[in-house]
């Protein structure tokens, strides 16, 4: 398979090394926020890139006819576009906030608690995230997506950043040196507290599912997620 890289910083970097590994070929890279690769031999595109560059690098591999696998969070306010422009191209695209293996099985086992919860109402829930200093977002995109995920199971109207606000979820916010990713939930009553936790060791992590995304991706049409993806693992 051939790869185009829309982004080339320790993501990019840590993807090219887990593509090539896997018997795939980095035919175009992008390292800066204006540029535009030569996507003419390349069979799918990975968008790792800066929030601000994302979405014009997701439009220009769809007006290419390549379809793009992309991780980068902080703008979604886009997403909708993305989508149009992937319909308009007959293309395919999978946007995750996470790509990681682990992170994705961390989202069903969210899922699952905040439904067993739900009755439970002397409990309250909070999230914490911690990652680099480098991450230009908070809260992170992989806790706003655990957090819409118990939304609507526990009748919270949204979540609030680094506050408590009421009936709302607060997403605490950290930034600490190397830290890959972090993230914790918690269900605090006066007399006791449930936690689940996931931690990235590496980046090793969300390149590899990215890469397995990528795969996954071609040759097909349509718009998807890492739920399609992990069920074909199965």
């Amino acid at each position: 398979m051939k790869i185009a890289l829309l982004g080339y910083g320790k993501m990019g970097k840590s993807i090219e090394k887990i593509a090539v590994s896997r018997g795939h070929e980095i035919v175009a890279i992008s390292d800066s926020e204006n540029q535009k690769p030569d996507l003419s031999s390349a069979d799918v595109a990975i968008n790792f890139s800066i929030p601000s560059a994302a979405f014009e690098n997701i439009a220009w591999a769809f007006e290419n006819k390549v379809p793009v696998v992309s991780g980068t969070t902080g703008w979604l306010q886009d997403y909708d576009k993305a989508v149009a422009l992937c319909k308009k191209n007959d293309s395919a695209f999978i946007y995750a906030s996470n790509f990681s293996l682990g992170v994705n099985l961390f989202f069903e086992l969210n899922k699952k608690l905040a439904k067993m919860m739900k009755a439970f109402n002397e409990y309250s829930v909070s999230i914490e995230e911690i990652h680099h200093l480098q991450k230009l977002d908070a809260p992170s995109g992989t806790a706003i997506t655990l957090a819409e995920h118990i939304i609507p199971q526990l009748d919270k109207k949204g979540w609030s950043l680094n506050q408590s606000e009421a009936n709302k979820i607060p997403i605490y916010a950290k930034r600490e040196e190397n830290v890959p990713g972090t993230h914790s939930i918690f269900y605090h009553s006066k007399i006791d507290q449930i936690e689940i936790k996931h931690t990235a060791h590496s980046r090793e992590g969300f390149a590899v599912g990215a890469v397995i995304a990528a795969e996954w991706l071609l040759n097909k049409k349509g718009i998807f997620h890492m739920t399609d993806v992990l069920e074909s693992l199965k």
